[in-house]
């Protein structure tokens, strides 16, 4: 006889996972949204951010609970942030202090920069709302890649617009009618110089608009893109926060000093 399943919360049962960086920032655009008098677990707000989080749990596959993403789990998780908040602690209160070490970040990130949250919110919204690109974010890590600050499905997304070989060969094109050839915009290097005519054609294309730019309906110009090398382009994407394309030239040029 098939043994029923544990209770969520009882010992030995299954754990919802842990709040992803891009649940995280949208939870803490709904408590800013609200700073003065937070919504209910019972309000409309709430409950709409736990149907929005459970659309990106189907995407996933990662709904398969009763208590994933409720508006319970959702107010919990929102208030956690009052623990950062200054105009709560400064009245001598202390907020619940159970939470994890990514809502400190997110805090420090996004919690002075309003405008910069509600970009980066907005375009995770669009894109949970968009099945085609919610489905990034079952796409396997690269290694070497780091997420973005604004989260993995934004970075998901972005790193296939990138890989769009429509807009690949267009500023390939671009690039080869005004100089001429195919060369890297942080150090220079060109491939065919390197390596002669096989290595025609190769270098790699990055995208140098921010990421909370990707809202729905957003159309990704030629103009948006740099032809950088397999190298630099790595550098780029290798570290919190990713480095600008004259971030890594400057880098390149320091060490040579």
């Amino acid at each position: 006889m098939a043994k029923a399943p544990k209770a969520i919360g009882t010992p030995g049962a299954p754990r919802n996972p842990a709040w992803t960086r891009d649940e995280l920032i949208l939870a803490l655009d709904l408590y800013l949204r609200h700073r003065v008098s937070p919504p209910s677990k019972n309000s409309a707000a709430v409950k709409e951010l736990s149907s929005i989080l459970n659309e990106l749990g189907r995407a996933v596959q990662l709904d398969d609970k009763r208590t994933f993403r409720n508006p319970a789990g959702v107010y919990m998780k929102m208030m956690n942030f009052r623990r950062f908040d200054p105009t709560y602690t400064a009245q001598g209160r202390v907020g619940l202090r159970r939470g994890n070490r990514d809502e400190g970040v997110v805090w420090r990130l996004f919690a002075n920069d309003p405008q910069r949250l509600t970009e980066v919110s907005q375009a995770i919204r669009g894109c949970i709302s968009g099945r085609d690109d919610a489905s990034a974010y079952l796409a396997e890590d690269e290694p070497g890649i780091q997420d973005a600050e604004e989260g993995r499905i934004l970075t998901r997304v972005y790193r296939q617009r990138e890989r769009s070989r429509k807009l690949v060969e267009q500023v390939k094109a671009m690039a080869l009618k005004q100089s001429g050839r195919l060369a890297c915009a942080a150090c220079g290097f060109d491939f065919i110089d390197a390596y002669g005519p096989s290595a025609s054609g190769i270098i790699d294309v990055h995208h140098t608009k921010p990421l909370h730019t990707l809202v729905e309906g957003h159309r990704t110009s030629v103009h948006d893109l740099a032809l950088l090398c397999a190298n630099c382009h790595r550098v780029v994407h290798a570290s919190r926060p990713w480095l600008s394309v004259e971030e890594v030239s400057a880098l390149r040029t320091a060490r040579r000093k």
